[in-house]
């Protein structure tokens, strides 16, 4: 099975920037801001592991021939 490790370092990146954004929010005193940054970057690294999974999940299924 080919795994794609692109995805990973994708997550991580994103990780980092949000990370990153995060911390400059809340030094500027913008604290609110910062937690709808870090949610938004939640909700996308999400939406990317959800997609992931279906992928696993169609690949399993034609593994075991459930078509």
């Amino acid at each position: 099975m080919n795994m794609d490790v692109s995805a990973i370092f994708q997550i991580a990146g994103i990780g980092i920037i949000i990370g990153m954004i995060h911390t400059v929010l809340k030094q500027m005193g913008k604290e609110d801001m910062a937690q709808w940054v870090t949610l938004i970057g939640f909700v996308v690294v999400l939406f990317m592991v959800i997609r992931l999974l279906n992928d696993l999940f169609q690949e399993i299924k034609t593994i075991f021939l459930f078509q």
